[in-house]
């Protein structure tokens, strides 16, 4: 569980989060990180929240960013508001540092996904594109699918992948959530 302060980085994708308030904070309303993605950084892959919305205020930086087909940049002073639903990605357009403070409401599950997917990259767990394997991938989008989706693939198709796919995870040996020994 993540206090106001902490830090957490992946290192395969170039994000730094520092929590500014936490689900615990807020009674799961919202959660508040400022986030660093370095020049080359990027988030690990397209994806959709389906009950969350995302608000992102560009502090510095650029922004480059896909919504669902529109492609576009955002620098200091922007706020782009990402409903749920939307198919979108972003990465860091320029050369410096791209900092924004980004909100997610409501909270959910989100941190427990966050804390995986950057402790899984960080311990080497992930594909040079910030995926672990498919079995391990399987178990947890299925523990974490009111929180994140892929786009394109309708939400029962991808339930019915994850119906087989997580089982099978799980008898490998995965588990929905990973913390660093």
């Amino acid at each position: 569980m993540f206090r106001a302060g902490d830090t957490i980085e992946n290192p395969i994708t170039g994000e730094r989060l520092t929590f500014v308030e936490t689900a615990s904070d807020t009674d799961g309303e919202v959660t508040v990180v400022e986030v660093t993605v370095r020049p080359d950084g990027f988030v690990a892959a397209a994806h959709v929240h389906p009950k969350q919305t995302e608000i992102f205020r560009i502090a510095s930086g650029r922004m480059g960013v896909k919504l669902g087909r529109d492609k576009l940049e955002a620098g200091p002073g922007e706020v782009l508001t990402i409903e749920p639903g939307v198919a979108h990605k972003f990465w860091n357009a320029g050369e410096d540092d791209l900092v924004f403070v980004a909100e997610v409401r409501p909270s959910l599950e989100w941190e427990s996904l966050i804390e995986t997917m950057y402790s899984l990259a960080a311990d080497g767990k992930t594909s040079k594109k910030g995926m672990p394997n498919p079995f391990r991938l399987a178990v947890i989008a299925n523990a974490h699918f009111d929180v994140v989706q892929l786009p394109v693939i309708p939400a029962w198709m991808q339930k019915a992948a994850l119906a087989m796919g997580a089982p099978l995870g799980k008898a490998l040996g995965y588990a929905p959530t990973y913390q660093p020994a």
